[in-house]
Parts: C-alpha cells; sequence; structure tokens
C-alpha cells in the first residue's frame, strides 16, 4: 500500500472510533435520564392516566428528561384547546332548538322533541326551555369533526372535547345517547301534550258554537202571548247626491282656419297656393311709327 493510502485509512478509521464512542455516551447519558425520570412518575402519578395525562413535556422539566417515547395510555402529549374531537350535550342546558340538526353534513344527531303543557325549566344563560329532549343520539362514526354544530348552538350545551380515543370493536357503541327522557316518560308526556291540543280544539269549538247561539237570540226578539206584533222600523239610508255636470256642445267653427287652429299641429294641413305674377309685353314703338312715315312720303310722291 502506498504512504498516502495508508494514512487515509488510518484516519478515517480514527474519526469512526470517535464518532461511534461519542453516539454510544449520548446513548447511555439519556438511558440513565429516562430510568429516573420513570422511577419519578411511577411514584409521583402511580401509573394512573389521569394523572400522566396532565405532564408536561417541556426541555426544562427534570422529570421528564431522557424520554424519547411516551407509554401510552399512562403518558399523552397535551392536547389543544381548540381541538376538535368527541361531542358531547349538557341536555340540562339544551333547549331544544334543533340548529345542530339543521347545520350537521353528515346527519349523525337525531332529536326527537316533545312540547311541554308548560314552560320545563331554563338554561345556565336563562334562555326558556319549553321542549323535552326525548331522543337526542349522536353518531360519532358518521361525524366529521366540522364543527359546525357547536358554532350555532345558542346555549353552548353542545361541544367537542378533548376526548380523542374512543375506538370501538362494535360500531353501534359509537352511538351517544343524551336524552333526558325514557321510554315510558316520553309516552306519557306526549300523551299530556296531546290531551292539552284536544282541549284547545274543544274550547275552540265551544266558542263558536256561543257566538252562533248569541246571534240568533239577537235577531229574534221574545214575543209575549197577546201582543201584537209590531213591524221593525227600516232605517232609511241616505245616499250621497252625485251632481251630473251637463257637456255643453260648443259651436261649430263657420271658418277652416279656426278648425285648424284648434286641431294639433300634427294634424294642421298646410296649403300654400302659387301667385302667379302677370307678364308684360312690350310693344316697340318706334320701328311702327317709322314704317309709316315712309309708306306716307311714298305716297305723296
Amino acid at each position: 500500500m502506498d504512504k498516502e493510502n495508508k494514512n487515509t485509512y488510518w484516519k478515517d478509521l480514527k474519526e469512526a472510533t470517535q464518532t461511534t464512542t461519542k453516539g454510544l455516551g449520548l446513548t447511555w447519558e439519556h438511558f440513565q435520564n429516562s430510568i429516573k425520570s420513570l422511577a419519578k412518575t411511577d411514584k409521583n402519578n402511580s401509573g394512573s392516566a389521569s394523572a400522566a395525562q396532565n405532564q408536561s413535556f417541556e426541555e426544562d422539566n427534570i422529570s421528564n428528561l431522557g424520554v424519547v417515547t411516551n407509554r401510552y395510555p399512562h403518558e399523552m402529549m397535551p392536547i389543544p384547546d381548540n381541538g376538535r374531537y368527541k361531542l358531547h350535550n349538557e341536555i340540562d342546558d339544551c333547549i331544544v332548538c334543533n340548529k345542530c340538526v339543521e347545520v350537521c353534513p353528515v346527519n349523525c344527531i337525531e332529536i326527537d322533541a316533545i312540547r311541554g303543557t308548560e314552560q320545563v325549566g331554563r338554561a345556565s344563560d336563562g334562555s326558556p326551555i319549553r321542549f323535552y329532549a326525548a331522543k337526542f343520539d349522536i353518531d360519532m362514526a358518521k361525524c366529521c369533526f366540522c364543527g359546525l354544530c357547536t358554532v350555532v348552538c345558542p346555549t353552548e350545551c353542545l361541544t367537542m372535547t378533548k376526548e380523542f380515543d374512543f375506538s370501538e370493536t362494535d360500531i353501534s357503541k359509537m352511538n351517544y345517547e343524551f336524552g333526558n327522557l325514557t321510554e315510558e316518560e316520553a309516552t306519557q308526556k306526549q300523551k299530556e301534550w296531546d290531551d292539552f291540543q284536544a282541549e284547545k280544539a274543544a274550547q275552540k269549538e265551544a266558542q263558536k258554537l256561543a257566538l252562533k247561539v248569541v246571534k240568533k237570540t239577537i235577531s229574534l226578539p221574545k214575543i209575549k202571548k197577546g201582543e201584537e206584533v209590531q213591524p221593525t222600523e227600516k232605517k232609511i239610508i241616505k245616499k250621497p247626491a252625485i251632481k251630473v255636470k251637463k257637456i255643453v256642445s260648443q259651436p261649430k267653427a263657420e271658418k277652416s282656419e279656426e278648425k285648424l287652429k284648434d286641431k294639433p299641429k300634427s294634424i294642421k294641413k298646410i296649403v300654400i297656393k302659387p301667385k302667379l305674377k302677370p307678364i308684360k309685353i312690350k310693344i316697340p314703338t318706334s320701328n311702327s311709327s317709322d314704317k309709316n312715315k315712309k309708306t306716307g312720303e311714298k305716297d305723296d310722291e
């Protein structure tokens, strides 16, 4: 081997050993720190997922030095506040307005509302509640996590929580129920509302019949025996007199020029008569007198 090749070989070998020793040293340091941090987390949190979830994974925190991976579900990364995850409905504040159902693009929310005969209650913001939520189901298997339902909710009872791990082996378990009535209570409340509506309709019909009877009694006066029936006086309604103005015929104009003046300009006919100038014929007098003189002289001779 040449000297130059030998030098480069030993030089490369030296660099390789230096880099490997440095990398192994860093690995050993991280390994020791991770063992210390894991021991501290086990003592403080006792492996509970709720306590480990609240951990902060910042570099300044000594307890988390050397942690390369999280021990899920005992350790979790911090979840942002504006994250869109599992939907939750605070049914006590829900006024059952049906806006979330109308705005949902995938129809993952189903509501069956029953009207109460009286005011059911009030929400936390003071809004009156007049409906019962017999059914308020949210199918998270259909949800596209758009967050539109939380935006239109007037009482802000429908929110998205930080719970993101709600996977199930059975897809039917992804349907979450938030209704505030059981099946028996729902049927009872529906019956109460139907009876209330029937009573209202009966009252309206009774009022109509009463009005008809009152009209009949007013139109037919009571007549006692032996009394003569006097004819009812007819009220004479005076109609307002309408004065009709007579149209006076205007005298016809004798001259055609007056007719043309009365007519609009568009109807007027302009007649132009040509004026003929007299032609004057001049008769020469000097020539005729000379001829007469010559003829007279000839006669004298």
